[in-house]
């Protein structure tokens, strides 16, 4: 049962939300699939068919997937946020969460280019405090060293909270929430295995 507390950190957080809506009009004016479609087809998002370890449903992001020239930030941006909104009415979900793994194959200075400041800010703002879906994970892989120069921007905005569950591939498996499972890994396989394992 909830406490009267956990009501007030839920109203909050849907209170954030709405705001963070209000402001992002770039993001959140055209929240339809038909909006998305092209990023949809060219199979830049993904979702596993199977949980990990700790129930979090995981999303994969797989930028190689991204034309900057076609799709812009926002248009990626609001992708996540489509999807976040579906998956969020899973009560599995809404319990245990999501964890994201970005596959940063093929990331090139086009795509650098389309984080600024600001896109940085609300990107940060939505991981944090924003929206009513607690992000246990985010996972890079395949990052190349020009990506650092954006995640040094997204980095300031983000609580300590989820820069702790930040972390980098380890010898070919994603080590999940490492403070918590330093011996619960979630293997790669899941990810480059057969396809039946994700959901496009």
């Amino acid at each position: 049962m909830l406490s009267g507390d956990n009501f007030y950190f839920i109203f909050q957080l849907l209170k954030n939300y709405y705001k963070w809506r209000e402001e992002c009009p770039e993001v959140s004016a055209d929240l339809h699939p038909r909006s998305i479609l092209g990023l949809l087809k060219a199979g830049y998002v993904g979702v596993l068919r199977a949980r990990d370890p700790t129930g979090s449903k995981v999303l994969i992001y797989r930028i190689a997937h991204w034309d900057p020239k076609v799709f812009t930030a926002y248009d990626v941006f609001r992708v996540s946020l489509i999807t976040s909104e579906l998956i969020v009415q899973e009560v599995e979900t809404q319990r245990n969460g999501i964890k994201a793994i970005f596959d940063l194959e093929g990331w090139q200075f086009s795509h650098a280019f389309q984080i600024t400041p600001s896109v940085a800010k609300k990107i940060a703002a939505a991981l944090t405090d924003s929206f009513p879906l607690k992000v246990r994970g985010i996972h890079l892989i395949n990052e190349p060293i020009i990506f650092h120069a954006v995640f040094s921007m997204i980095k300031p905005f983000l609580t300590e909270k989820i820069k702790e569950r930040y972390s980098l591939t380890i010898a070919g498996h994603l080590l999940l929430n490492a403070e918590r499972h330093k011996n619960k890994y979630f293997y790669f396989g899941l990810y480059s295995g057969p396809k039946k394992r994700i959901q496009q």
